[in-house]
C-alpha cells in the first residue's frame, strides 16, 4: 500500500512539474487561452520543397524539446531508397523517408519518448493525396482528428499505457508524422500541454531542417 500511495505521489508530482513548466513560459511568452486558433496561425508555414536527410536527430538538437525538457539518446532511421506509394487511379508516387527515435528527459528527470518521421515527395502533389489517405483513414477508424491547422491535425497516442499525442502535417512536398509519449502511469490531461509542446517544436525544427535554401522561409 504505501508503495503504491509513494508511485501516485511520484506521478502526481511529475504532472505538476511539467505544468509548472508550460505555465511559465506561456506567462513569460504573453500567452493566452486562444486556443488552436492562435497556435494555428503561427502554425502555418508557407509551402516549400524539402530535402531528404541521413541525420535526423541532428535537426532537434541546439534547442530543447519543450521547456523544462533536455534531449537523450536519439537514433536515427534514414533509408534513402526510394518508396512508392500508390494514389489515385493507381498512379505510383515516390519518397524517400528518414526519422528519429529519441528519448526526453522531463522537468522532474522522468522518461518520455519522442519519434519522427519524415517522408518527401517527388511533388506536392503526391504528398497531399498521400496526407488526405492518412487523414481520412483516421477519421474512418473515429479517432477524431484534432485540426491544428488547413494541413496539420493531431490525434491522441498511446504506447503501451504511455499517453500520447501525434501530430501529422504536409507542407509542400514533405508529409510529416511526429509522436511524443509520457512516462508510465501518466493522465492523458496532466501531460497534454507538455505534449503538444513537444510534437509542435519538433515539428517546426524537422520542417525548416529539411527545407530547401531556395524556399520561402517560415
Amino acid at each position: 500500500m504505501d508503495g503504491s500511495r509513494g508511485a501516485a505521489l511520484r506521478r502526481a508530482r511529475s504532472a505538476a512539474l511539467v505544468g509548472l513548466a508550460v505555465a511559465v513560459s506561456a506567462a513569460c511568452s504573453g500567452a493566452g487561452d486562444g486556443g488552436n486558433g492562435e497556435d494555428a496561425d503561427r502554425a502555418a508555414r508557407p509551402p516549400g520543397s524539402h530535402s531528404w536527410s541521413g541525420r535526423p536527430c541532428a535537426l532537434l538538437r541546439g534547442a530543447s524539446p519543450a521547456d523544462g525538457f533536455a534531449l537523450g539518446t536519439a537514433t536515427d532511421s534514414a533509408s534513402p531508397g526510394a518508396r512508392e506509394d500508390i494514389g489515385e487511379d493507381g498512379a505510383r508516387a515516390r519518397y524517400r523517408r528518414t526519422g528519429c527515435l529519441a528519448d526526453l528527459r522531463g522537468p522532474d528527470g522522468s522518461s518520455w519518448k519522442l519519434t519522427t518521421t519524415a517522408s518527401v515527395y517527388e511533388g506536392a502533389r503526391a504528398a497531399r493525396q498521400a496526407y488526405r489517405a492518412r487523414e481520412d483513414l483516421d477519421r474512418a477508424h473515429g479517432r477524431g482528428p484534432e485540426k491544428v491547422h488547413a494541413d496539420a491535425y493531431a490525434i491522441p497516442a498511446d504506447d503501451r499505457g504511455r499517453p500520447g499525442r501525434t501530430l501529422l502535417l504536409r507542407n509542400g512536398d514533405l508529409v510529416l508524422t511526429v509522436s511524443a509519449y509520457a512516462p508510465y502511469g501518466s493522465t492523458a490531461r496532466d501531460v497534454r500541454r507538455g505534449l503538444e509542446q513537444i510534437v509542435e517544436g519538433a515539428a517546426h525544427r524537422t520542417e525548416r531542417g529539411l527545407r530547401a535554401s531556395s524556399s520561402p522561409a517560415p
